[in-house]
């Protein structure tokens, strides 16, 4: 059993929430499934819009499919939400991973 299969048996049980959501969409991007990844890191997100970490992750994926301005709108939500929670690394990061795409 996969590492992604493992983690969807946990969904819509009493450990469902952002961290199960981010952990499933690492997974799956690991697995080269981004379109499900980016599904289930939108629900990480939808969770705790304030989970800087899940939103990085989203932007690289999305980056990665070719949907830049998706990607470039993800990473804006990210340094908004790592600024909320003073996450200066994280904001340091997407902030310059946001500078590459919109060159």
């Amino acid at each position: 059993m996969s590492r992604a299969d493992a983690l969807r048996k946990q969904l819509d049980g009493p450990r469902d929430g952002a961290l199960l959501r981010f952990s499933l969409g690492s997974a799956l991007l690991e697995d080269g499934d981004s379109g499900q990844a980016i599904v289930q890191l939108h629900r990480a997100v939808a969770f705790d819009a304030d989970y800087s970490a899940a939103w990085k992750l989203l932007a690289r994926a999305q980056a990665g499919s070719g949907d830049t301005a998706a990607a470039i709108e993800s990473y804006e939500h990210g340094i908004a939400a790592a600024q909320r929670r003073g996450d200066k690394q994280a904001e340091k990061e997407m902030t310059v991973f946001l500078r590459r795409l919109v060159r």
